[in-house]
């Protein structure tokens, strides 16, 4: 009987730590095309793009994929302070005192270094304003002289709840997802209007752009092809310039693949054969399955309780 119970104790201890797995964010973000899916200016603030924008380019990232900061948080500049995820909002940080949680994004919280205008005081109104934070997990140095980055989030909090964010939309952004966002930089190394529009397939106007943003009109591009443009994750550019000869194209080719035809175009990156056959990751995570998985568990440890509660009360009594 002692080993019974042993065996329905231990089960039940792997079941409950199957559910706190997956209440920790498991949501990411990888691409441009990912933040797509996030629904700004309902769901989630506008101005977290505005955040999200400062904070890619004011970090430094090496082609080592090192992610290292500029500054201090423990200093609080641009309002960076200590968060202690004390909800359980994302994952425990390791064993040792090497690891802590940052967050940054309060535009009312007095510092020495202030963020950017363009973020304290948008042009746009309707961006949501003092909602939305960053939250960065940072690796202490140890012999380095400079602190390393290496988990980044973008989160809210929750209406009329305090301090609390908000879960549902808490989002991990990828590194992949900074150095696009990096794309769109401000100032002398600013890549052409015209570079990004069709490096992201995007069919904004130029001019439009430039006359509305001045001097920001990166970062204008960068709005327009996240909030306006809601299409596929890889929209086809509709400028007449940038369409291709359809004489100079080849036809697709077809391979037979199982029950279903995979198109070949040229290795395209995201071509119709990755989307077929969902070889190609999401960009932005799916919480059905978490949800499936959690109901499963709940459902079989329900099952062993019940099947075992006789026996286990009378030993017990």
């Amino acid at each position: 009987m002692m080993k019974m119970l042993g065996r329905v104790t231990w089960c039940c201890v792997a079941l409950l730590l199957a559910l706190t797995s997956v209440s920790a964010v498991q949501k990411t973000l990888k691409s441009i095309n990912g933040l797509k899916k996030i629904n700004f200016g309902k769901s989630v603030p506008k101005h977290s793009l505005l955040l999200l924008h400062w904070f890619a380019n004011e970090i430094d990232i090496d082609n080592n994929d090192i992610i290292q900061l500029t500054f201090d948080p423990n200093s609080g500049a641009y309002g960076s302070h200590h968060y202690g995820n004390y909800e359980d909002l994302l994952d425990p940080l390791p064993w040792g005192n090497q690891h802590r949680y940052y967050t940054i994004g309060n535009l009312h919280q007095g510092t020495s270094i202030q963020l950017p205008s363009y973020v304290v005081d948008p042009i746009i109104e309707d961006m949501g304003r003092n909602m939305d934070r960053i939250i960065f997990r940072v690796r202490e140095p140890n012999i380095q002289a400079y602190q390393t980055i290496d988990q980044v989030f973008i989160t809210q909090h929750i209406p009329h709840q305090g301090t609390l964010y908000d879960p549902a939309h808490t989002y991990r952004i990828d590194i992949n997802l900074l150095r696009e966002i990096r794309e769109f930089s401000m100032g002398e190394d600013q890549q052409p209007l015209s570079y990004l529009r069709n490096r992201f397939g995007s069919s904004a106007d130029d001019l439009d752009i430039k006359n509305k943003w001045g001097h920001l009109a990166c970062l204008g591009l960068l709005l327009y092809i996240v909030i306006q443009e809601k299409h596929s994750s890889k929209q086809q550019n509709n400028r007449p310039e940038n369409r291709r000869n359809p004489s100079n194209e080849r036809e697709p080719r077809k391979f037979q693949n199982q029950d279903h035809v995979v198109l070949d175009f040229n290795d395209e990156e995201d071509g119709v054969a990755s989307r077929l056959t969902g070889n190609r990751e999401s960009d932005c995570w799916n919480p059905l399955q978490s949800c499936r998985s959690c109901f499963f568990c709940i459902i079989v440890l329900g099952i062993i309780f019940f099947l075992l509660k006789d026996k286990i009360y009378n030993y017990l009594s």
